[in-house]
């Protein structure tokens, strides 16, 4: 199976709650690039996503692109959960190729439990994609990785 991390787009400031930042109209090109990148390479059939605003609008750049695969919030993948308590819920979805949408950190702490290394940060928009037999700490190896257009 694969799994597909990928951390939202550019964000506005943090003018708001944290929960309701909105994409950037850059970040909503991030998230264009990115969901083209995986759409165009592989064959999502289970999304992800965290129930904070900008990851969702992430995640709508790739349901214009999928619209008939099946989404669902998972409530544990924002920016301050904990990871192993996450992969736990992620290992009892049933797909051959999720996709999560959620934030740093916790993107790159799933990332670095699924190889069993140290966390390495995200870029905005950025995906990774990771193969395994079964989803379990220190059972994956990472096959690919995209990282849309920076603001830097």
């Amino acid at each position: 199976m694969k799994i597909i991390l990928v951390r939202h787009g550019q964000a506005e400031d943090e003018t708001r709650p944290d929960s309701a930042r909105q994409l950037t109209e850059f970040g909503q090109q991030q998230a264009a690039q990115t969901a083209e990148y995986i759409t165009a390479r592989y064959i999502p059939d289970y999304f992800l996503v965290s129930p904070y605003d900008r990851a969702q609008q992430t995640l709508a750049a790739l349901q214009s692109r999928a619209p008939n695969v099946p989404s669902k919030i998972q409530d544990n993948i924002t920016p301050s959960d904990d990871a192993r308590h996450a992969l736990v819920d992620i290992a009892n979805i049933e797909a051959e190729c999720l996709v999560i949408v959620c934030h740093m950190s916790i993107v790159a702490n799933i990332a670095g439990l699924l190889i069993d290394d140290y966390p390495e940060s995200f870029s905005l928009g950025e995906a990774r994609v990771f193969e395994m037999d079964f989803v379990m700490a220190g059972m994956a190896r990472e096959i690919d990785r995209f990282v849309p257009d920076q603001p830097y």
